[in-house]
């Protein structure tokens, strides 16, 4: 399994720490899916205003958010993908986990996890539009989460 990280922000020393959490959210979250070795998900860090940017271009919505997740397992399937197995992207808002960290009372790190965490499900094809769903959901999160030793926050 890989997990690509790119931080295209600048408004916000990253403590490296933090990407080597991100990757360990991402490889638990598979781990508890079940996912294969091979997968890859790419993880990218930006500012309010990049995500605002693709939010904008990609769901019409004019507002940053926290995170968005890319899923390369949407719509037709790739020719020639060979044996890797890309999940797609999660490009999360480092200025905006930073601010619910602060709101939520428990930090950056585990923001940034849940984050991560909450991307990558949807990557694998979860969601949260009802109720119920929202509870599976947030079940995994947490799943995830507590094979850290992060868990409920």
């Amino acid at each position: 399994m890989g997990v690509l990280i790119s931080n295209l922000q600048v408004e916000v020393p990253l403590d490296p720490e933090l990407e080597v959490l991100a990757e360990k959210v991402v490889l638990a979250v598979l781990k508890t899916e079940g996912y294969p070795e091979g997968a890859e998900v790419s993880l990218v860090f930006t500012g309010d205003e990049y995500i605002r940017e693709l939010n904008l271009e990609y769901r019409g919505i004019d507002n940053s958010t926290d995170v968005l997740s890319f899923a390369q397992h949407e719509g037709e399937p790739m020719a020639d993908a060979g044996e890797e197995d890309l999940l797609g992207d999660v490009v999360i808002s480092i200025q905006t986990a930073i601010r619910q960290g602060e709101e939520y009372g428990h930090g950056l790190k585990r923001e940034l996890a849940y984050l991560t965490a909450h991307g990558v499900l949807h990557l694998l094809g979860y969601d949260h539009d009802d109720p119920d769903s929202r509870a599976i959901m947030r079940e995994k999160e947490e799943l995830a989460l507590a094979l850290l030793g992060m868990g409920q926050g």
